[in-house]
C-alpha cells in the first residue's frame, strides 16, 4: 500500500547517523524531500545520495530539507555519510516502522534479506502533507528527481 498524495505524512522519530533522534515534525514549516534507500555503501544508493549532495543548493533554494532513511544501523550510516561527505541527515529505520508506514519496504529482497527499504522519494510540504510519492520496486532505478524539483517549485 502506498501513500496517497494529499494525505498527512506518517510521523516518525528515528536515530540519525550521530545518534540524535530526529522527527519529521522537527522540519514543520519547511518542505521535506524524504528518500528511502536500500543500503549504505552500495552502488546505486551511493550514486543517488552523492547526486543529492552535489545538488543540495537547488533543494535549499526550494526551501527543502533532504532526509535519507535506510534500515542500516546509525553507526553504518555515520561512516557512510563521512566517507561520501553527505550534507544532510541519514536516519536509521532499523525497526522498519517508517519504511512500512510509507509503503517503502521490501517483504523479500535479494539474498533472502527481508524488510529492506525500497528506493523511494516523497515530497512533504510545510504542513506535513504528502505532495509527491514514488516507490520503486526495482532498486536499480532512481526516483524522478526532475518531478521532485517541479513539485517543490510549485509549492513555492
Amino acid at each position: 500500500m502506498s501513500l496517497q498524495i494529499g494525505t498527512t505524512a506518517p510521523s516518525f522519530t528515528l536515530p540519525a547517523f550521530d545518534k540524535q533522534m530526529v522527527s519529521l515534525e522537527d522540519f514543520r514549516g519547511k518542505n521535506v524531500v524524504l528518500l528511502f534507500f536500500p543500503a549504505a555503501f552500495t552502488g546505486v544508493c551511493t550514486a543517488e545520495l552523492c547526486a543529492m549532495r552535489d545538488d543540495i543548493a537547488t533543494y535549499q533554494n526550494l526551501d527543502a530539507q533532504i532526509l535519507a532513511i535506510s534500515v542500516d544501523l546509525p553507526f553504518t550510516l555515520g561512516k557512510f555519510r563521512e566517507e561520501q561527505n553527505l550534507n544532510f541527515p541519514l536516519l536509521s529505520d532499523f525497526n522498519k516502522e517508517a519504511s512500512k508506514a510509507y509503503g517503502a519496504c521490501y517483504e523479500h529482497w535479494i539474498l533472502g534479506l527481508n524488510g529492506v527499504s525500497k528506493r523511494s522519494a516523497f515530497v512533504i510540504d510545510r504542513e506535513g502533507i504528502v505532495r509527491y510519492a514514488e516507490v520503486l520496486d526495482n532498486a536499480g532505478e532512481l526516483p524522478n528527481f526532475e518531478a521532485v524539483r517541479k513539485v517543490l517549485g510549485d509549492l513555492n
